[in-house]
């Protein structure tokens, strides 16, 4: 009995010991296609991923195995029936980009997965919660139906069909999209919180639709689908009075749907757009994506998309051609626009008995949200604007100039009593509005605003970063600059959410770092990535715009800065997520565009460049232009070069990698043949901030150029005090001085109220980045192209940054400079949330780190001497610590995942 007692005993200390080791890894928050439980998943290999999470406190757990399952239904799914897919035990850290490889997947069909893991004890965790996902319409051919719109324009068109539900009905699938923007109705109610859908593209060569599960607003009986179609980005036109950027077309709008109704019995009923639907105009009166969207009430056919709507008067509408664009569901799309928040004005100012002028305090992307009161026929007018003249009237100086014609929403209540109105077709970018109210009669009483709201609209990407220091300008300009990020984050990223709305390619890359480390990026860069290759030419140009909408003349088409996101936006989107797929599809492309850009070389090197945009002299009141497009086109041929060999090398193109290489040195000779003089005045081209900082941080100089040229700058950057450079050499700038150890310059001069800058702008009363660093009036006061400042943030200031692609291992950099005594940052992976701080008190830091489970880190900790402590104990007795060398004025250590806590002397 002893024995067995000791057996019993010493069993249940294993499995107790088995219990602790599988709880060391929790599986959770499941993706495919970089989404949770995606709608219109449509390629046949959708990638999965999840996220580990540890215990607090246990360092150095890793995943070593993982298993999936994947089957049609739930049940079988809890049961471990995996009729679709079942991968084993399979030995892996993966956790990120798995390709499903089961059995072919249909059009339309729901699958249902769980995944678990194995740590380093190879002990498994609990299955996952289970995920789903659910496939759009894989093939050309599986859409039914036609391309629908109306046989007579109008602004916005309604397009209406009845639908009988019989009982039993299981699922209902929704495949849905038109051009250029729609909304979708089911009895009367939006079938989702969406906004301007499907998102822009070049509508000829790629048309995104969105797949929605609709089953609850159906009823078993009589139903009506309604879809509501504007003009939106496909087809943009010049009204007098009314603001257009361009003017362009892909022809008259038009809808397409596909609807699935499956039953409990087996039955499939599908519902598609023909010439049955019928159609009848919107209430709009004039809807453009620039210029505004005025709304008559009077004009709704009240309970159009209802059943009890009588139609019988509606005409039929027409089939017509698409567009010409694959149709491409979620994943080629990015995240919906939706309404964010709603802001309510700060500030009313009364300008006569009919017009009120509204602060919101904040300028953003929105769309105003009006409750009025009064006699029907009764108007409301808003005009938004960045800035207001002193007078209380809304200067368009920002937004496109009065002489380009003005953009306003305007309403035209039907009813005598109080009505509310939120706009379908029109969003932008102003902290003001200013509002006119005008009488349905001469005599007639005025309306009365009840209540108008700023309801911020931009992308649901999630936001994936914090960042806080001990310095409240730093913070406020961290803040300025975010603001500008998301009022630009649309199914692209625009320039500016008002007169441009346009996908200028420059900020894309040189913003992309910064972008990246606030917000979930990882399906609009894709987005844009193809985009980009929807844009190329024959002749294998990347246009400065993309999708092009407006082709420009001469290098505000064909600059190299920024035809130069084709390499780096993949390229750093391999760096941040660690999935090579951009690289693959888009490398053809890519040599294609390098061969062009080579083809325009005169003796090796690139004048085919803007130069360094929006750059400042101090007393000029226009952009600069000191550093020309020789300068900065041929280095930027340079980087694509660079980018090129390692893209190569990754797709293992070694003969490729080394033939880009060579062609990159063979530009470095050049180059520094042409423009490097260290006897001059300027030393290295034209002289300026980014004429030195660009050679240096692209790595173009020897280590005794680079010094020298590292020196000059810095001694530049001091006497100036100020930023010089622009959109096109500030992201260089930073880097090249936080290398050169100067962090603090960069904390002097950003914080400098009295000098052009980000505290500058804060100074002027600016509530989001401007385009230009004083913020003059004539410029657009919301453009986030010069916010690199926040790349610097979390990479060099609190040290964030991906030293093996997706963070499976992470270079931990802190510069803990005296001007602060700490900062913060965090950034969500997608592997885990890394999260970093550090604190300066009295000669000693305080570094606190956590580094998520299944990843590592490499710390370059300051510490004047190797007294160094982990947790209050030697570091040299810490548990997942691993002592490398000293460098300089640091040791570098190696870290297992976990949280750790250090300090040492400065």
């Amino acid at each position: 009995m002893k024995w067995v007692r000791r057996f019993l005993f010493a069993l249940g200390l294993a499995v107790l010991s088995a219990i602790a080791s599988a709880a060391n890894l929790t599986i959770h928050q499941l993706e495919c296609d970089d989404a949770v439980n995606p709608l219109g998943v449509d390629v046949l290999q959708p990638r999965l991923g999840w996220r580990l999470t540890a215990p607090e406190g246990v360092r150095g757990v890793r995943q070593t195995a993982y298993e999936i399952v994947i089957a049609t239904t739930p049940e079988r799914l809890s049961a471990d029936n995996a009729d679709l897919w079942a991968t084993g035990k399979v030995a892996s850290g993966k956790t990120v980009h798995i390709r499903y490889a089961g059995e072919p997947l249909q059009s339309s069909q729901q699958v249902w997965w769980k995944a678990r893991v194995w740590d380093e004890n190879d002990n498994a965790s609990a299955w996952s919660d289970p995920a789903t996902w659910t496939m759009g319409l894989l093939r050309a051919g599986d859409w039914g139906g036609q391309w629908i719109t109306a046989a007579e324009a109008s602004p916005v068109l309604l397009l209406r069909r009845e639908i009988t539900v019989g009982p039993g009905l299981e699922r209902a699938l929704l495949h849905v999209t038109g051009m250029g923007s729609y909304e979708a109705s089911i009895n009367g109610g939006k079938i989702s919180d969406d906004l301007l859908g499907p998102g822009w593209t070049d509508f000829a060569k790629t048309m995104l639709y969105d797949t929605r599960d609709v089953t609850a607003q159906l009823t078993e009986g009589a139903n009506v689908l309604g879809l509501t179609v504007a003009d939106g980005m496909a087809n943009v036109f010049r009204v007098e009075g009314r603001f257009a950027k361009f003017v362009g077309s892909f022809g008259e709008k038009r809808a397409r749907a596909h609807l699935e109704l499956r039953y409990a019995d087996g039955r499939i009923e599908t519902v598609v757009t023909d010439p049955a639907w019928q159609t009848h105009a919107g209430p709009q009166t004039f809807a453009g994506i620039y210029g505004g969207e005025d709304y008559d009430a009077r004009l709704l056919p009240v309970g159009w998309d209802t059943p009890s709507y009588d139609a019988t008067a509606w005409p039929a509408a027409v089939a017509i051609a698409g567009p010409g664009g694959e149709l491409r569901g979620h994943s080629r799309n990015t995240e919906p626009v939706q309404r964010i928040e709603v802001r309510e004005p700060v500030n009313l100012r009364e300008l006569s008995d009919s017009v009120t002028l509204y602060d919101f305090g904040q300028n953003t992307s929105f769309i105003a949200h009006l409750t009025v009161s009064g006699p029907a026929g009764s108007v409301v007018k808003m005009t938004g604007g960045e800035i207001v003249n002193e007078d209380g009237t809304i200067n368009r100086s920002t937004m496109g100039g009065a002489h380009r014609g003005s953009a306003w929403w305007s309403y035209t209540k039907a009813t005598d009593e109080v009505e509310t109105w939120f706009p379908q077709f029109y969003y932008l970018g102003s902290r003001y509005l200013y509002v006119e109210r005008f009488a349905a009669a001469e005599g007639a009483a005025l309306p009365v605003v009840e209540r108008v709201t700023q309801d911020i609209v931009h992308s649901t990407a999630a936001p994936a970063g914090h960042f806080a220091s001990s310095d409240e300008t730093l913070n406020r300009i961290h803040e300025l600059v975010r603001w500008a990020q998301r009022s630009n984050m649309v199914s692209l990223l625009t320039d500016c959410p008002h007169r441009e709305k346009l996908g200028w390619l420059e900020q894309t890359h040189l913003n992309g770092p910064a972008l990246r480390f606030e917000w979930d990026h990882d399906r609009l860069a894709a987005k844009i990535a193809r985009d980009m290759a929807d844009a190329q030419t024959e002749e294998g140009l990347i246009p400065n715009v993309a999708p092009e909408y407006v082709v420009f003349k001469g290098t505000y088409r064909r600059a190299a800065e920024w035809g130069a996101a084709f390499f780096a936006v993949p390229w750093q989107h391999y760096q941040f997520t660690g999935d090579d797929t951009l690289l693959r599809e888009l490398y053809p492309q890519m040599r294609l565009y390098l061969a062009y850009l080579e083809s325009k070389s005169v003796d090796g090197l690139l004048d085919e460049g803007l130069g360094d945009w929006y750059d400042y002299e101090l007393g000029i009141t226009k952009r600069a232009n000191l550093t020309p497009g020789k300068i900065t086109g041929s280095a930027f041929l340079y980087q694509n070069l660079s980018y090129m060999a390692q893209i190569a090398r990754v797709l293992g193109h070694d003969d490729e990698a080394g033939r880009y290489f060579a062609s990159a040195q063979s530009l470095r000779a050049a180059y520094l043949d042409a423009y490097f003089r260290p006897d001059s005045p300027e030393i290295i081209g034209t002289g300026t901030q980014t004429s030195k900082a660009l050679p240096l941080a692209m790595g173009m100089l020897n280590l005794d150029q680079a010094a020298f040229v590292e020196n000059s700058l810095v001694q530049q950057v001091e006497e100036m005090n100020y930023f010089q450079s622009g959109a096109a050499g500030i992201r260089y700038l930073l880097i090249a001085l936080a290398d050169a150890g100067r962090s603090d310059l960069i904390f002097k001069i950003a914080t400098n109220p009295e000098l052009p800058g980000y505290a500058y702008q804060l100074a002027q009363g600016a509530t989001s980045l401007t385009e230009s660093w004083p913020a003059f009036k004539g410029a657009s006061q919301n453009h986030f192209f010069l916010g690199q400042i926040v790349e610097w943030m979390y990479r060099d200031l609190v040290g964030i940054w991906p030293s093996q692609p997706g963070f499976s291992e992470t270079l931990l950099m802190p510069t803990p400079i005296e001007a602060l005594t700490w900062a913060e940052a965090s950034h969500d992976t997608v592997r885990g949330t890394i999260t970093a701080r550090w604190e300066r008190h009295e000669g000693r830091l305080r570094y606190t780190v956590t580094i998520p489970p299944n990843t590592t880190a490499v710390l370059m900790l300051p510490a004047k001497d190797d007294t160094i402590t982990e947790g209050g104990h030697p570091v040299q007795d810490a548990k997942g610590v691993e002592w490398h060398r000293r460098v300089g004025e640091r040791v570098q250590l190696g870290l297992q995942s976990g949280s750790y806590v250090f300090e040492s002397n400065l």
